[in-house]
């Protein structure tokens, strides 16, 4: 974490601060214990460090709706910036599209993605096992060497340089390509050369902090919090969370899921 974003990479409700020691954390589910009667008993997310109880102000939690089970909505935070990349993408019916980056935040991108009626979208990633989770989402699947050409859209997702020059080879003619990877405080290589300024290509950021310009003078985060949450009312994407860990062996378990070359896709912390 670059000194520079310490403050603005603050997570809410977070204590500590960086390099360390630091609390963070922010995907919970939880039940209402007290507080308002229209919330009591209901599942709701929140933006919080991990831990067993933690009482929050009404606004920052967003109700769970009935046909999202709770261990589901943990994905909700990563829906919310898949929902934002596509604003600042402009994504649309019959698009070409193309996902380099087959992480969590990559396949939900993804399935939003081929929502879009007639939209052609393929996932990119250098694991062929992935191959498996696209293809339960309705994806098309290619590994690197063999990534589609001439993409109306490309998204970028592996925060790795080798990832991001796919992702510029992806793209057609005035194609915009949608950079949603952390990098951290490294420098990345951007292959700016070749057909590059031939192509007109775009390369544009997108980050979830804020909602995109697109929307922004209709929305909040609040709305888009809740939309997001609503577009989780997919049993397939169950596929997304691989791994459970009940909270008191984390201590033990976390170190291989942080560790490089993790097969999974997202570690869930059961209370």
């Amino acid at each position: 974490m670059p000194a520079s974003e310490w403050d603005s990479m603050r997570a809410p409700f977070q204590e500590g601060a960086f390099p360390f020691p630091v609390k963070y954390g922010y995907c919970a589910v939880g039940r209402v214990e007290s507080g308002p009667d229209d919330l009591l008993g209901r599942h709701v997310f929140c933006l919080h460090p991990h831990q067993e109880r933690f009482v929050v102000p009404r606004s920052r939690l967003t109700p769970v709706p009935d046909d999202v089970p709770p261990r589901r909505a943990i994905l909700a935070a990563n829906m919310e910036t898949a929902l934002n990349a596509h604003w600042d993408a402009g994504s649309g019916p019959a698009d070409r599209i193309v996902i380099v980056g087959g992480g969590v935040l990559g396949l939900l991108t993804a399935w939003l993605a081929a929502g879009l009626p007639g939209a052609e979208v393929t996932l990119v990633d250098v694991e062929p096992g992935r191959r498996v989770q696209a293809e339960a989402l309705g994806l098309r699947f290619a590994l690197p060497d063999s990534a589609p050409q001439d993409a109306d859209l490309v998204f970028h997702a592996s925060a790795s340089a080798e990832g991001l020059a796919t992702a510029i080879g992806c793209a057609g003619q005035e194609a915009r390509i949608v950079e949603m990877s952390w990098y951290g405080e490294g420098t990345v290589a951007v292959p700016l050369g070749c057909a590059f300024h031939a192509r007109r290509l775009q390369l544009v950021s997108s980050q979830v902090g804020t909602v995109s310009a697109t929307r922004r003078a209709r929305w909040n985060h609040a709305r888009r919090a809740r939309a997001a949450m609503a577009l989780l009312a997919d049993d397939r994407l169950d596929a997304l969370i691989t791994l459970e860990i009940p909270f008191g062996d984390a201590p033990a378990a976390l170190p291989a899921v942080l560790a490089p070359g993790w097969p999974g896709l997202t570690a869930v912390l059961r209370y």
